[in-house]
């Protein structure tokens, strides 16, 4: 369990190699804070739209999840989302409109339930390689390498940049209210 008493620390974590485990510190603290900026938010809440182009905080937590899932898949199975998984995660990924009209109605406890089986997920895959994995470097944005340590950085990057807009959504609505 995520507490401030072990949130604060970047070190090492049992069951994993050294950046490994820095690595997964700093992605506890980015989600441990997504977290505390959703808590108790109701659906109409979680479905809220500031405006006909933002996204709501919902399909945002939806991105996160999503956005993990596609570098487990990119750099664990070397490999691009299948039709099946574009499916289920494209409308995440994507956002935009498709968000709007895909991702809502569900409770905060149902995007709590997706972004832990996804971080579950990645743990045991991190538990899998160790940290020369994170220097392996492929092809990325614009046709620039990036190793993977850069990528799973990304993934929690991501989820940190977003959650700035979930604090913006989550003023509003307390403005609005």
């Amino acid at each position: 369990m995520l507490t401030m008493q072990n949130l604060l620390l970047i070190t090492d974590i049992p069951g994993y190699t050294p950046q490994i485990a820095r690595l997964i510190s700093m992605m506890n603290y980015a989600r441990f804070t997504t977290l505390e900026a959703v808590k108790d938010l109701t659906q109409a809440e979680l479905d809220f739209l500031l405006d006909s182009q933002s996204n709501s905080i919902g399909a945002l937590l939806s991105h996160f999840a999503a956005v993990e899932y596609a570098y487990q898949v990119s750099t664990f199975e070397k490999r691009d989302l299948n039709d099946e998984e574009l499916l289920i995660w494209g409308p995440a990924l994507e956002l935009g409109k498709v968000g709007q009209e895909q991702i809502k109605g569900h409770d905060l406890d149902y995007y709590i339930h997706q972004l832990d089986q996804v971080r579950n997920k990645t743990l045991e895959l991190f538990r899998s390689v160790n940290d020369e994995w994170l220097y392996v470097e492929e092809d990325f944005w614009y046709e620039q390498k990036a190793n993977y340590y850069f990528m799973w950085f990304h993934v929690f990057e991501d989820e940190l940049n977003h959650r700035g807009q979930i604090r913006l959504i989550r003023n509003r609505l307390n403005i609005i209210k």
